[in-house]
């Protein structure tokens, strides 16, 4: 076979050969750097929807009604009512309300739904809401329907003064009474009352 190429040529192609395989290896070694340059950012919105809300706690087990003195005066009682709310701004309120779900038992003594007597009642009064507005006068418990204790306006919250109120959590005074009828039989009676509280 002949060979075409001269003593010049040969040293060219062989100077060729030589280069080519620095000229891949570089083409490597710059192909790590540029996928390292590439850069991504991306946003997320993150939202909180924050809602008008009412918590009742710290209640004790049961509150007792007793009296002093004079015969046949009223038995009385106070409760504190601790309380945190958030109403809504401009169109929000809210309100804390009692209602009787079991009434004084055993038998023949005080009743909240079939008093033995004409003006038998257990009533009550709030005071020193820290929240809201208390309840206005005398309130009669009742098993049919539940009545103020404290009514709550628009933009108010608990805590943190300002447009809030200084104390968390807020409290309020109800102070109950039941009259003493003759007509009791002796016995230790107990009622339960519900407590509750909304907000919008």
């Amino acid at each position: 076979m002949q060979n075409f190429l001269t003593g010049d040529d040969r040293r060219f192609c062989g100077t060729l050969m030589r280069l080519v395989p620095f000229v891949v290896l570089g083409a490597l070694l710059l192909a790590p750097v540029r996928s390292q340059a590439a850069t991504a950012t991306t946003t997320q919105t993150l939202q909180a929807v924050i809602s008008p809300e009412g918590g009742l706690f710290s209640f004790p087990n049961s509150v007792t009604l007793a009296k002093t003195g004079t015969t046949f005066t009223n038995y009385t009682g106070t409760l504190s009512v601790q309380y945190c709310a958030r109403t809504t701004q401009s169109t929000g309120g809210g309100s804390i309300t009692v209602k009787a779900t079991a009434d004084f038992g055993p038998t023949h003594g005080p009743s909240i739904s079939s008093p033995p007597s004409t003006g038998d009642a257990l009533t009550y009064t709030c005071s020193g809401a820290s929240l809201g507005t208390n309840c206005s006068g005398t309130q009669t418990v009742s098993m049919q329907a539940s009545t103020s204790v404290v009514t709550l306006a628009a933009s108010e919250c608990t805590g943190g003064g300002g447009s809030c109120s200084s104390s968390n959590p807020n409290t309020v005074s109800v102070s109950f009474t039941l009259t003493d009828d003759p007509k009791y039989y002796t016995n230790n009676y107990s009622a339960t009352l519900t407590f509750t509280i909304s907000a919008t």
